[in-house]
């Protein structure tokens, strides 16, 4: 600790411990928390407390209050907890008689505080934070503390209650793997005194027959079993397991929508995933006697696991597959559909009672289809899935809620007068849809599958956001049409590609500026996907979506702007390497398209669209649409000239990444690596390769957009603009040169070039950065350039500009300072902090 800081500490001690002090703001007590914790871990806590006395005065100050705010009550658990996590400052604190006082039964615990919530949870954290040795276990356990604890599961707080759990846990794990004792069994003898009493009460609430006191229990339980691998675990768990089991089978106990969550952390576990035999029984009779809502999450978990036993996954699949088969059964004739599942292993009377209540059929297809949806994502999925009944179900379930389908049984009727129109599980069954697409096999039903999307697409009653996902939908199967066996002919692919303009065409004018929006996004997202396709680039260029999409660049909406612009510019990759054809006649200019872009950049009042265009100009540059290098120089140029003064600071760092493109396709163009080494920066051919180089970036003018956006206000543009000039430095510099440049003020080249250095040291307070070659420096000659880039001491700009905005006000010493002036109690600069 410094020396000011120590002066300072004992008059913060005494001013948070005055009652007559307005009390300090809470986020001053966490930073003052943050530093103290730091500072224990830096040297010996004991010698903290011991070089600071003013820390234990302060304890038995507030102590001695009569009635302490209960934010410092509060802060002092939390800060007494911490100091105790050490043994040697626990045992000081001990004999000052302040840990009884503090945690102890007979002290906080009956004062009238200990109803706020905040000093319960400051108790809890306290506690927690001793918790690292064997004394501090003893005194808990000993002085009635574990009971204080059991209580708190039950607080009616969330936060406290679970911290209480989360606490219960560690102490456990604490007293079984810190006291030497014999290897733990099922008697109670061979446990530690504080595990056996935590353990007798997870047994007694297990068995009180209160749904709220088992809850808490099996809580406690899941939390452990998620965070402890070690071999005890099963011991304990072997205590438990019948009355944990009898849970599934007793329907007057609340408590089986927990038992999901504790029995797929033990899965997780190696303890219990590589046993045999009982484990493994109890988790299959859970997917039996769970509802199809309650086992729902234990069975895409273990389905999701490498290690499980085959009858069990079997059973895990029947649970999600369930709802799906009734689906099918449902929209089918008796004996057409033979179903997903053989009614020998699956009883549907539960899921179908579900799917046909108003209440559950929603909310049951809505958590499956997420659950199928979670599976499908998974790149390396453990189970195979019957992927083409999938899409069919998938399929049916949307046409169920379209009003399309006419259900061949009495519970496809309710099902169907349920599910019209609801926009829950129509977004769902889109979403997992999309994920559907990503697997093989589903051919069969590929037409139906356009179809209903189609219907979606032209439909005026489908929702902005339903819409949205029946685009992306869409976009992903029609990705797959090449690879595709039952669409191998071109007229199926060229009839579904048309079909699709026509209904994008009717949405590209939709007067909600959302479906515009998202029409914009499928197009980008088709041509980034299908642009290399022939039949794809001859549907779109023959209807009007392009024309169409250059209108929407006038768009009252930015957001749509914003889109318009992304769109034009990918189908700028499609038609700037169009001949001149009858098709495309010279309605796609890219000079023209580039213009337009450009005044959206300069003119455009909302910065989305501004965004937008920088980002695909970098775009353009990156895939090579520019193809002369003075070309080029000439567009970056313009460009950088129209986003250097741009407000928005994400218009100018995406002219940095611009430039940056540029440079390093100029750099790799002329064979210059971005970090040369000595030896190849020293030859003649890298020399002329460097001058070459440098002439085009002067002449771009991009040194004095980089130099100007090193003092930009806002400090990522400035980051980024000295990580280039970094990049510039080391391929365009020669070794030799960079030793010589301190020495060249005195020349012509050189003279401004201190100058530049007094200005960018000043970063965002400089006044008038000169653009016009004011100052003597020339940001467009290639000797002062290089002279600046050499000279300048680019690093100490780098580590300025990396350092947060608060370094300074962030010192221990100006946090203690702030909670003085907060409280009042500081002599000199009594103006508020902030």
């Amino acid at each position: 600790m410094s020396r000011e800081c120590s002066q300072l500490l004992p008059r913060v001690c005494a001013a948070l411990a005055d009652p007559r002090q307005p009390g300090s703001d809470d986020t001053c007590l966490e930073k003052l928390l943050d530093w103290l914790r730091d500072l224990t871990e830096l040297e010996p806590t004991l010698n903290v407390v011991q070089d600071n006395p003013c820390l234990t005065e302060f304890f038995t100050s507030v102590l001695a209050l009569p009635e302490p705010s209960p934010s410092i009550l509060s802060f002092t658990l939390r800060l007494a907890g911490l100091l105790a996590a050490s043994e040697d400052c626990f045992q000081h604190l001990q004999q000052e008689n302040l840990l009884f006082r503090l945690f102890g039964t007979g002290g906080t615990l009956n004062r009238a505080v200990w109803e706020d919530a905040s000093v319960r949870s400051g108790w809890v954290e306290g506690v927690h934070s001793m918790m690292h040795h064997q004394p501090a276990l003893h005194f808990l356990c000993n002085g009635g503390g574990l009971d204080v604890i059991f209580t708190l599961q039950g607080d009616p707080s969330l936060f406290v209650a679970s911290a209480a759990s989360q606490l219960l846990v560690h102490m456990l794990t604490l007293s079984v793997e810190s006291e030497p004792t014999t290897p733990v069994g099922e008697k109670d003898c061979d446990w530690p005194a504080c595990a056996q009493m935590i353990i007798k009460h997870i047994e007694d609430s297990l068995q009180s027959g209160s749904a709220s006191h088992i809850n808490q229990s099996l809580k406690l339980l899941t939390s452990l079993f998620g965070s402890c691998r070690a071999t005890w675990t099963e011991v304990l768990w072997l205590r438990i397991a019948k009355q944990v089991e009898s849970f599934l089978t007793e329907d007057s106990v609340q408590t089986r929508h927990m038992l999901a969550d504790l029995l797929l952390n033990m899965s997780r576990s190696p303890v219990f995933c590589d046993t045999e035999g009982s484990f493994w029984a109890l988790v299959t009779s859970a997917l039996e006697h769970l509802t199809p809502v309650q086992a729902g999450p234990l069975a895409v978990g273990i389905l999701s696991l490498h290690k499980c036993p085959q009858d069990v996954r079997i059973q895990a699949m029947t649970v999600l597959l369930q709802p799906m088969d009734c689906i099918l059964r449902a929209a089918s004739q008796p004996l057409e559909y033979a179903g997903l599942l053989d009614e020998s292993v699956s009883d549907p009377s539960t899921v179908e009672s579900l799917l046909s209540s108003k209440s559950s059929c929603a909310s049951l297809l809505c958590q499956t289809l997420a659950h199928l949806e979670k599976l499908l994502s998974l790149i390396h999925l453990p189970v195979d899935l019957p992927y083409t009944a999938l899409l069919r179900s998938f399929v049916t379930i949307l046409q169920f809620c379209s009003g399309l389908l006419i259900p061949a049984t009495s519970l496809g009727n309710k099902i169907s007068q349920i599910l019209i129109g609801c926009s829950r599980v129509q977004k769902s069954a889109l979403d997992a849809l999309a994920a559907l697409s990503e697997r093989k096999g589903c051919d069969t039903v590929i037409g139906s599958l356009f179809d209903i999307l189609l219907v979606y697409l032209e439909s005026p009653n489908t929702s902005p956001t339903v819409l949205k996902k029946s685009f992306q939908a869409m976009s992903k199967w029609l990705a797959r049409l090449p690879e595709m066996s039952c669409f191998n002919n071109q007229w199926q692919t060229e009839k579904i590609l048309q079909d699709v303009f026509l209904v994008l065409q009717k949405r590209l004018c939709s007067p909600c500026w959302e479906v515009r929006d998202s029409s914009l996004e499928f197009l980008t997202s088709l041509i980034k996907s299908m642009r290399d396709q022939d039949e794809f680039r001859e549907s779109l260029l023959s209807s009007e979506v392009p024309k169409l999409t250059e209108n929407l660049l006038e768009d009252p909406e930015s957001y749509v702007r914003a889109s318009a612009v992304t769109a034009v510019g990918h189908l700028t990759f499609i038609t700037s390497s169009l001949p001149e054809t009858p098709v495309a006649g010279n309605q796609y200019n890219k000079e023209d398209t580039t213009a337009k872009l450009q005044d959206i950049l300069s003119t455009d009042p909302e910065s989305f669209p501004r965004r937008a265009v920088i980002s695909i100009f970098t775009k353009w540059l990156k895939q090579g649409c520019t193809d002369q290098v003075e070309d080029t120089a000439q567009f970056v140029s313009r460009a950088i000239r129209t986003v250097e003064r741009d407000l928005d600071w994400e218009v100018r760092i995406g002219g940095l990444e611009l430039v940056e493109v540029f440079c390093v396709q100029t750099l790799c163009r002329a064979g210059l690596p971005k970090y040369p080494s000595a030896a190849a920066s020293s030859s003649v051919t890298s020399s002329i390769q460097q001058n070459e180089s440098l002439q085009i970036f002067c002449r771009a003018k991009l040194f004095k957009f980089l130099f100007w956006s090193l003092c930009d206000y806002d400090k990522p543009v400035g980051q980024k603009a000295c990580d280039i000039l970094l990049v510039l430095r080391a391929s365009l510099s020669p070794s030799g040169l960079l030793k010589d440049c301190q020495g060249a003020g005195d020349s012509s080249a050189g003279c401004g070039i201190p100058w530049l250095q007094r200005t960018l040291r000043q970063g965002s307070l400089a006044q008038d950065f000169p653009t016009d070659g004011g100052n003597g420096v020339d940001f467009e000659d290639p000797e002062s350039m290089m002279l600046a880039l050499g000279t300048i001491d680019l690093e100490e700009l780098h580590d300025e500009l990396n350092k947060s905005s608060d370094h300074i006000e962030k010192s221990p010493q100006s946090l203690l300072e702030d909670i003085l002036a907060t409280v009042g109690t500081i002599d000199e600069n009594e103006a508020d902090c902030y």
